[in-house]
């Protein structure tokens, strides 16, 4: 006995599913700043870490599914544009900061790779499915601490292994439940839209 599976676009992200009509280029650019938006606002959901720099925010589970969401291209859009804006002046960063000399800037850097990465690996079904989810979400939560942890080791002279204890450890559990949240939200969105479709 077999089963029917919905069909579903091989190489989409959500974002395509949008109707474009004979605007493409107003969506993407609506999509791209929107992204941006939502990043600075989640970034404002922050609670402080006793002894880090570094506060738990919405922003790296907003980066995360921007990037799953939109795909590589306008995740990296999006999220260049919040960093550039916010390293211009723009207070959207965690706790309503701006600026370049942040030393939790590293990790506004890693979100921008992570979104690219998240996006490509969406196009490739890295969202269709709770295991999938799991893992896209887990190598872009990588990608993260990967640069932010040593960006906050070189501007603030800390040891490696002290980076990582106030810019790392405090945020695992909370990063494990945003990854459920993910894996949750983002294959049952795929098989609603596959049942329309």
């Amino acid at each position: 006995m077999s089963t029917a599976a919905a069909p579903v676009r091989s190489g989409a992200v959500l974002a395509d599913l949008l109707p474009a009509a004979r605007h493409r280029y107003a969506v993407d650019a609506a999509l791209v700043l929107g992204g941006a938006a939502l990043t600075g606002i989640a970034a404002q959901i922050a609670v402080p870490v006793p002894g880090s720099p570094v506060p738990v925010t919405g922003q790296t589970f907003a980066a995360l599914l921007i990037g799953t969401a939109l795909g590589a291209r306008r995740g990296f859009l999006s999220l260049a544009l919040y960093a550039l804006v916010g390293m211009a002046g723009m207070p959207w960063f965690a706790e309503a900061s701006s600026g370049w000399t942040m030393p939790s800037l590293g990790y506004v850097f890693g979100m921008l790779l992570a979104a690219t990465v998240v996006g490509a690996l969406a196009r490739r079904g890295g969202d269709r499915s709770v295991l999938r989810t799991a893992g896209t979400m887990v190598l872009g939560s990588a990608i993260i601490y990967a640069i932010g942890v040593p960006y906050l080791a070189l501007s603030t002279g800390m040891s490696m292994s002290a980076a990582v204890a106030a810019g790392l450890t405090p945020f695992l559990i909370g990063d494990a439940l945003k990854a459920a949240l993910a894996m949750g939200v983002l294959p049952t969105t795929w098989k609603l839209l596959g049942h329309r479709g």
